[in-house]
């Protein structure tokens, strides 16, 4: 009875130690058919992926018009290169990578940062702007008269909120190291850049860290806010793609360039930010 006993369990073992490679084998092959995903691969669908945020800066609505300077860009290498634009919208830039990894988007179309440390694991166009980033907080008036902070130095000891994984986490920990103090940093997993400067508004926190260009939008809608502290020197900011898409990237350069050459991009660029302030 003991070796019958033993040998269903060797059998049950068996079985369950197949089905598991069968399930293995499948996974992989279905994740080896999506890799890699280059300029070839997207031409032969005829659909380029790209993923952004539901802001001004990336895309939104007003009435029944889809808007955004990100997404009128997408639009415009659309008619160039005849692909189709297939958008994702994606609030949290640290899951805006994920996807960018797993190959459910091509392209992360937001203002990002060039950076050495970030070249090491993605690749960047062409810079899309140039851009700095600013301190958000609240006017004297909106803060029972206190003055917002104006030189850098004032911000030791203070919290400030800032979107998960933003390009910003790093330049506030350089800052805090020029200036001999702790700058405690808040990354919010729920919120975009625009979330946080609404919170500010609203008094719900008192410092985050925005783009200048997407600031100046903000202050428009919440004139609470004021924006005139500089963090950063003026940056290089452009899309990111997947390390393993250099096809792609020199057809994107080269779309981009058309765009700029043929005055599409500054039509789109002053629509948004030129005489937004």
């Amino acid at each position: 009875m003991k070796r019958r006993k033993l040998l269903v369990v060797y059998i049950l073992f068996f079985f369950i130690v197949i089905t598991a490679m069968y399930f293995l084998h499948n996974f992989i092959s279905k994740k080896e058919t999506i890799l890699p995903r280059d300029f070839v691969e997207i031409k032969e669908e005829g659909i380029l992926r790209i993923i952004t945020e539901y802001s001004p800066s990336g895309y939104s609505f007003s009435g029944d018009t889809i808007q955004g300077f990100q997404y009128e860009l997408s639009r415009a290498i659309s008619k160039i290169s005849g692909l189709e634009i297939e958008t994702h919208l994606e609030m949290s830039l640290s899951e805006s990578f994920i996807a960018l990894d797993h190959n459910i988007c091509d392209i992360i179309a937001r203002n990002i940062p060039v950076t050495s440390e970030m070249r090491e694991s993605y690749l960047f166009t062409e810079p899309v702007v140039i851009n700095k980033q600013v301190l958000i907080q609240r006017t004297k008036d909106a803060n029972s008269g206190i003055n917002p902070v104006r030189n850098q130095l004032n911000l030791g000891g203070k919290t400030i909120y800032v979107p998960q994984n933003s390009p910003a986490i790093l330049r506030l920990q350089h800052l805090a190291h020029e200036i001999g103090d702790s700058i405690y940093i808040i990354e919010d997993d729920k919120y975009s850049s625009e979330q946080l400067a609404i919170m500010v508004a609203k008094g719900d926190i008192e410092y985050a860290v925005s783009d200048q260009q997407d600031a100046i939008v903000f202050k428009k809608n919440w004139p609470e806010l004021d924006i005139e502290t500089d963090i950063s020197f003026t940056q290089l900011q452009a899309w990111v793609l997947r390390k393993n898409s250099p096809v792609l990237l020199d057809s994107l350069n080269n779309w981009l360039r058309q765009i700029r050459e043929n005055g599409i991009y500054d039509e789109i660029y002053r629509r948004y930010y030129a005489n937004s302030y």
